[in-house]
């Protein structure tokens, strides 16, 4: 840091020891994430295994989660009180802005049905990237991705502009979130990123067709049902060989807590090892 303004001294090799995170520095996100989670496990709460981000607080008939993105925080439990009560105790340590009932966030919107059930969108996301690529006036389609779509990384018609392609598809990547019915679409096109032929783009463009048609779908989220047990139930499938290029196979997958998705992908499979047999006569 350059001396301030008024404190010059000319001895050069005095430096500036910075005793707090300034808001905009490359360490000021991770200080302050340091400082949340300390004063979260103060307060009982531990953090998960699976995601960092997450931390829980458990009793024997209580439990509240906490969900932090960079300086947003979501707060849900089965107890009002200990959650009303916990923003107290955090809106004394930090100053906080309570913006209610969750309705929007990390660019997913959350609406509340009248069954209880919560259907998570992305169609301001989805509007926006349609803007982005001069698809919002495009005729709409009812399927991201023909059957007998067959992509190659061979071909003699390179795209102009892959970096756009890049971004784009990135971006197709992010609405997996609460598209699941993308997934297999989307890892086609994922695979072209170096090699972006136009008929990849042609393919990118089919699933922004279907987004523009089907721009307020998403995913539902079920309340549980007190009297009935949860079950677990996956779902798998894969196609044959169907990569022209190295014949490997894509295969894709769903498992549902009761009647709700909570993890889904599709990705291609690595070759399997060549296993050597030595046979004595």
């Amino acid at each position: 840091m350059t001396q301030h303004p008024g404190f010059e001294s000319s001895d050069r090799s005095l430096g500036c020891k910075l005793n707090r995170a300034i808001y905009g520095l490359k360490q000021a996100p991770r200080a302050w994430f340091e400082r949340l989670k300390t004063t979260l496990l103060q307060f009982g709460f531990t953090d998960s295994k699976c995601d960092p981000s997450l931390f829980i607080y458990k009793t024997s008939s209580t439990i509240t989660y906490i969900l932090v993105y960079v300086d947003d925080i979501i707060i849900t439990g089965n107890s009002p009180s200990l959650v009303h009560k916990l923003i107290q105790q955090l809106n004394a340590s930090f100053s906080l802005k309570q913006l209610g009932s969750l309705d929007y966030f990390w660019g997913i919107e959350v609406h509340s049905l009248s069954s209880g059930a919560l259907l998570m969108t992305q169609s301001k996301y989805i509007r926006d990237l349609l803007q982005r690529t001069n698809m919002l006036e495009a005729e709409p389609i009812y399927s991201p991705m023909t059957s007998s779509c067959k992509l190659s990384k061979h071909g003699s018609d390179l795209l102009q502009d892959p970096s756009f392609y890049r971004s784009v598809v990135g971006a197709l990547q992010y609405l997996t979130i609460t598209r699941p019915e993308l997934s297999f679409a989307v890892n086609k096109v994922c695979q072209f990123m170096t090699s972006t032929l136009e008929s990849h783009w042609t393919a990118v463009k089919r699933i922004l067709r279907y987004l523009k048609g089907a721009l307020y779908s998403g995913l539902i989220l079920y309340p549980a049902s007190p009297h009935q047990h949860l079950s677990i139930r996956g779902f798998w499938a894969s196609d044959w060989a169907s990569d022209p290029d190295d014949r490997r196979s894509t295969s894709s997958a769903a498992v549902y807590v009761g009647l709700n998705l909570v993890s889904w992908w599709s990705r291609k499979r690595s070759p399997s090892p060549v296993q050597k047999l030595n046979i004595g006569v």
